[in-house]
């Protein structure tokens, strides 16, 4: 059963149209992150959710409920965003019992859920503390506290992390996947980061031009790209012409041929590659990219510059530039995109 349903939602501001005509719904638990560009409507979208901003025509409802007109503070929704939006004046038990304080929630009670949600997001021994002493990671935890203490029934959250370094916010979006299924919280996340897209959800919605041009797992959206727009947006996909796959493959295609990275196989002599496999295509290396576990190869083939993933597998097994070895493509994960 849908939880939270847009139905033909629209806006622009003067005469600059955001979105236009969007629609999805949403189910009860389910975690879903609006992916895309700057600039392609996704805050701006989630803002009218949250009724921050007020959107031109269309619907929206909450578990059959039209909250479309409704003031923010009457939509049971929690936000969190990007910069914080803490008081700096404020412990962090008072920031988080911000939203209480205003529903004029009894003291002990105020106290008893501020307890559970600083326990909930690992803020332990900081009740007292004032934001300032706190580091970006800690922070952003008393903006989800806040958001939660109040018990939404929906979690926005407006590239919460984006902000912060590599380690920690890794970490965190870990912990908010974690307390997000502990709770069964429905949660719209808002990102342009597609590794965050991919870790974190239920189902991603890819946004561009204020259009949803793709919904669906992450599986599903990285493996089988609706368009050239979501194939050069997500998993760094080779985009072939028709010309292209002729020469490379011999496929004869009317749009563009999407290949991902670790679907090209550096032949290794001896190896049985199977059925799906291409024949073996002449190349050499024309530059590399250490990604950690990762080897990122440019290859040239047949007068096309190729991006090829390979596993680490230590010094004495990185390809050199100019060298020469042939390319395997598999079948089966060959997509054509319009």
């Amino acid at each position: 059963m849908h939880y939270l349903e847009v139905a033909n939602l629209t806006k622009s501001f003067t005469d600059t149209p955001v979105f236009k005509g969007i629609s999805f719904d949403i189910s009860k638990g389910e975690f879903v992150t609006l992916l895309g560009p700057s600039g392609c409507g996704k805050s701006t979208l989630l803002r009218s959710i949250a009724g921050l901003t007020t959107p031109d025509s269309g619907q929206i409802r909450v578990a059959g409920e039209d909250i479309t007109w409704l003031k923010p503070q009457k939509r049971g929704i929690g936000m969190v965003f990007q910069s914080y939006a803490l008081f700096p004046n404020l412990t962090v038990a008072d920031n988080i019992a911000f939203g209480l304080t205003m529903q004029r929630i009894s003291k002990p009670d105020i106290a008893r859920r501020v307890a559970e949600v600083i326990e909930l997001v690992g803020l332990d021994g900081r009740a007292h503390y004032h934001p300032a002493k706190l580091s970006g990671g800690q922070r952003q935890r008393v903006a989800l506290a806040r958001a939660l203490v109040v018990r939404p029934r929906i979690l926005l959250l407006d590239e919460p992390l984006s902000a912060l370094d590599a380690p920690i916010r890794k970490h965190l979006r870990e912990q908010i996947r974690t307390i997000q299924q502990q709770l069964n919280l429905t949660t719209v996340f808002v990102t342009h980061d597609q590794e965050e897209a991919l870790t974190l959800s239920d189902r991603v919605f890819v946004m561009n031009q204020g259009k949803i041009v793709q919904a669906g797992t992450a599986e599903a959206v990285y493996t089988r790209p609706a368009n050239d727009f979501v194939a050069g947006f997500i998993g760094n996909y080779n985009l072939l012409c028709p010309a292209q796959a002729h020469v490379l493959l011999g496929l004869s295609i009317r749009g563009k041929l999407a290949v991902r990275p670790e679907s090209i196989y550096i032949r290794e002599l001896g190896r049985d590659y199977g059925p799906a496999m291409t024949a073996p295509v002449p190349a050499k290396v024309t530059g590399h990219q250490l990604l950690g576990n990762v080897i990122r190869y440019r290859i040239e083939a047949a007068g096309c510059l190729l991006t090829v993933d390979r596993l680490n597998r230590g010094a004495d097994a990185l390809l050199a530039i100019g060298s020469p070895l042939e390319l395997l493509f598999n079948r089966n994960e060959l997509k054509e995109v319009a």
